[in-house]
């Protein structure tokens, strides 16, 4: 039997590293039921201390997802978890972004332009890529194709 999953990537601050991730990659960060966290909170399954607003709107505090806009059938969806420890070793996992026909170049300048940081260029053989930091220090790659 074939298991599907999502990926979780430890943040310090889930809602915002969500919305970066969002825009990088042309997703959409799933909206929070409002209705359903304060239903959870009257009933007593949870609390005040465990939402926060985030531009205006009650979320979870401890994490936020973001989805490909075609749905989990296109691609596995990615949890933001909140920790409370910062990132201090290289991950030992990360994500490879395939722009396709797109400049590297470019989207690597967009990226850096809100946030990421370059680490290096890397090539094996005749593939190339760009490795570069999120906001948070994650490292992820940029590349032509797989």
């Amino acid at each position: 039997m074939a298991y599907d999953f999502q990926v979780t990537q430890d943040s310090a601050d889930p809602h915002t590293l969500a919305q970066w991730w969002a825009e990088t990659l042309g997703w959409e960060v799933e909206p929070s039921d409002e209705a359903f966290i304060r239903r959870m909170i009257d009933e007593g399954h949870a609390t005040e201390s465990q939402t926060r607003t985030f531009n205006g709107v009650l979320v979870w505090k401890e994490g936020a997802a973001i989805r490909h806009p075609d749905g989990p059938e296109r691609a596995p969806r990615v949890l933001f978890q909140l920790v409370p420890e910062e990132k201090t070793v290289k991950n030992r996992m990360h994500l490879d972004v395939r722009v396709g026909t797109d400049d590297v170049d470019e989207v690597v300048e967009k990226l850096t332009a809100r946030g990421a940081k370059f680490l290096h260029n890397g090539r094996q053989g005749p593939f190339t890529w760009v490795t570069l930091a999120d906001p948070e220090g994650n490292e992820f790659c940029v590349s032509p194709s797989a």
